[in-house]
């Protein structure tokens, strides 16, 4: 198999990966739950040094967050590079 190929499909399932693992921590922030749990600070983990950044630049609507949306909507687009690649 072409190392470029394998190289697309790796960050391909990476987007794909930290697109359910921010899909996850936005459901799970509407519970109360405790930080200290090992699911929320594996997801926090995973996903933070994604939302982090965007957080500096999207704007908060009221209580809202909507980071996490934005956050997978751009991980959406860069798949749909990644396949036309």
């Amino acid at each position: 198999m072409d190392p470029a190929l394998l190289i697309l499909n790796f960050f391909y399932w990476l987007t794909r990966v930290l697109m359910f693992a921010i899909l996850a921590r936005a459901i799970l922030s509407w519970f109360p739950l405790d930080p200290r749990n090992p699911l929320v600070q594996i997801l926090d983990q995973i996903t933070e040094p994604v939302l982090a950044p965007m957080r500096k630049v999207v704007p908060r609507f009221g209580m809202i967050d909507i980071t996490p949306m934005v956050a997978i909507f751009v991980l959406y687009i860069i798949q749909g590079l990644l396949r036309t690649a």
